[in-house]
């Protein structure tokens, strides 16, 4: 249902995982996903080291690697742009931090990571070899990415500015505030007020067949559960997996 062959610019297409474990964030979501891997050895150019692709149904869902210790762990998040050297000079000049600077990555893509003027950062992805998920919405796989902001009027300005995204916020009945982002007509992500303190965050989201089971088996393999709620849209709990790195389960009906 959710092969994908190509992303239209400005949709969200790929997340990888930074962790300080790679080896026992496989095996935490391979059991709670339903992934199967595949390790790849780069070259020194691009860095060296493992890169796991994590599949479903054969196809590439997303990815996990060794972070550099610099950052805790935590999902990058991936939006299609026609030109990664365009998106860092535009969003420089609403207000971004371009983290770094456009480069190649082998023959799949080029690439520059970019923070908001909020502070969440992102990857922008121009394809070549490589669209990233081959799959999503299916169970195991990516189907929302939601922004937790200190700002979101700000964060708002900037992704309108920045991708051409058409926004609509939702009436909460008096909860945080919460935008969609939409490309075109169809729902690309959403922002919403931080809670608690936190930083601005981009944060996964994956479908499962059953929130409660997952999230149970999640905790019971080391996770921590920040929430659980039940939407409109669906059901949806959000964890931290056992290195700490931030995102959600989500049960219910999904885009094709």
């Amino acid at each position: 249902m959710g092969k994908r062959t190509e992303y239209e610019p400005g949709t969200f297409s790929y997340v990888e995982l930074s962790t300080g474990d790679p080896g026992a964030a496989k095996a935490f979501y391979g059991e709670l996903l339903g992934w199967d891997f595949e390790d790849t050895q780069l070259p020194e150019e691009a860095g060296g080291g493992t890169y796991t692709t994590c599949k479903v149904q054969g196809d590439t869902a997303a990815a996990i690697f060794q972070g550099d210790g610099s950052l805790p762990p935590h999902w990058n998040n991936y939006v299609t742009v026609a030109s990664a050297d365009d998106a860092a000079a535009k969003a420089k000049e609403l207000g971004g931090q371009v983290m770094m600077e456009p480069f190649d990555v082998m023959t799949f893509g080029r690439m520059a990571a970019i923070a908001d003027p909020t502070g969440a950062a992102f990857n922008a992805w121009e394809p070549r070899d490589s669209v990233g998920a081959e799959r999503v919405n299916d169970p195991g796989c990516l189907t929302w990415n939601e922004l937790q902001t200190t700002d979101v009027d700000a964060a708002v300005g900037f992704y309108e500015g920045l991708f051409g995204w058409g926004t609509e916020e939702m009436d909460t009945q008096g909860g945080p505030r919460y935008v969609i982002a939409k490309v075109g007509e169809r729902s690309n992500g959403g922002v919403m007020e931080a809670q608690g303190g936190m930083p601005s965050a981009w944060i996964p989201y994956f479908t499962v067949e059953s929130r409660d089971a997952a999230a149970d088996k999640g905790v019971e393999r080391g996770a921590t559960e920040f929430v659980r709620l039940e939407l409109p849209a669906g059901n949806i709990a959000m964890l931290a997996d056992p290195q700490g790195a931030a995102f959600a389960l989500f049960e219910g009906e999904v885009d094709d």
